[in-house]
């Protein structure tokens, strides 16, 4: 929003209609609660020390993901963008958040429609520009394929 609020641009990140505005916002929390937040669990468990790991945890994180992907396999059916045909801030989220779920646990064949918004994603240059700078430090990463 500071973004939207103090460098305007030619992509509206949140638009001016006050439902559709509050509708991109709950899509922004979407994707951080419900893709973010679990894939972090996954790669949290993942750093912590032999013995103290938690596959409860990780086994309800992922069914977590698993739920959300279906959630946004439904949305994306008649989607270009998380809102629509128009890039807003939910893209903002969704781009991270998909990037790295799928390292950990993978869209596979079972959600197209997750996938193909994920390429759309990776496609468009600002989100190519982020992820070719961070490429860097992928290694940092415990899931790192590449």
């Amino acid at each position: 929003e500071y973004l939207n609020a103090n460098y305007p641009g030619p992509v509206e990140l949140i638009p001016a209609e006050i439902d559709l505005a509050r509708q991109t916002r709950l899509a922004d929390r979407f994707y951080n609660f419900y893709v973010q937040h679990p894939m972090q669990k996954i790669v949290g468990d993942r750093l912590r020390p032999e013995g103290k790991t938690d596959p409860f945890g990780v086994e309800e994180a992922r069914a977590q993901l698993r739920s959300a992907y279906a959630i946004i396999e439904q949305d994306m059916q008649s989607r270009s963008w998380a809102m629509g045909e128009a890039f807003t801030m939910a893209d903002c989220a969704a781009a991270p958040a998909l990037f790295y779920a799928n390292k950990v646990e993978p869209f596979g064949d079972k959600y197209p429609a997750v996938r193909r918004y994920h390429d759309r994603l990776l496609q468009r240059p600002s989100v190519a520009r982020v992820i070719e700078e961070a490429r860097p430090y992928f290694k940092l990463f415990p899931y790192d394929n590449g």
